[in-house]
């Protein structure tokens, strides 16, 4: 066969043509033109990145504006605080004060009314003991007696006033009564109508206090030098 040759016969490996397999060709790779940072942007990419901003922008200020209504609640809630603290300091100061002034004057207001009850009931006693005194009633031998009660019920009562107007502000400034309205004090002539016995007896009743304050501190000097 022509197609056959001898393995001896002498075949040029130059002139052989070689049998290469057939390969398709591959597909061009796309263009990694957008991934190369020096590549000049076009309208698209611009387009795109003014729309990724336009996006960031309006997040921001979303999100700005969300701050702006937390740091105003959160400046209003420290306004509160801040009034609340002040305010109640400065109420407790006022009332705890104001509760101690008014103790005081509630305690003092209750003492005055209480001393003046029984400044009150007092005065009723000395009035109808004063007003009891039937002067045109007394008669001649009893007159003396009766004379020297009606001036210790008269003293009693000055007393009783007296003690009252240094108790009470009130009385002290009440004004003194009239001249014409008070006793007549004894006078020269009243005692030279009186019988001597009586003027006795009037002297007696005068001498009488005086006397027993004498023998009370003749005793008492006494007790105190048998004590020594």
């Amino acid at each position: 066969m022509a197609g056959e040759h001898d393995a001896t016969e002498f075949i040029d490996p130059d002139f052989v043509v070689h049998k290469v397999p057939y390969t398709p060709p591959a597909a061009p790779r796309p263009a990694a033109v957008a991934h190369d940072p020096y590549r000049a942007p076009n309208r698209e990419d611009v387009d795109r990145k003014v729309g990724e901003a336009q996006q960031k922008l309006t997040e921001l200020k979303r999100a700005q504006e969300e701050l702006e209504r937390e740091r105003a609640t959160l400046e209003e809630l420290r306004r509160r605080q801040s009034e609340f603290t002040t305010g109640r300091e400065e109420m407790i100061q006022h009332l705890t004060r104001g509760l101690g002034l008014l103790e005081k004057a509630e305690f003092t207001a209750r003492r005055d009314a209480e001393q003046m009850a029984r400044t009150i009931a007092d005065f009723r006693t000395a009035l109808g003991k004063v007003s009891a005194i039937r002067e045109e009633a007394w008669s001649r031998d009893s007159y003396t007696t009766e004379l020297s009660r009606g001036l210790v019920t008269v003293e009693n009562a000055r007393l009783e006033w007296n003690s009252a107007r240094l108790k009470l502000p009130l009385l002290a400034d009440a004004p003194a009564p009239d001249a014409a309205a008070q006793p007549a004090p004894l006078s020269a002539a009243t005692l030279a109508a009186l019988p001597f016995g009586d003027l006795c007896k009037l002297g007696l009743a005068f001498t009488l206090p005086l006397v027993a304050v004498g023998l009370l501190a003749l005793g008492a000097f006494i007790l105190l030098l048998r004590h020594h």
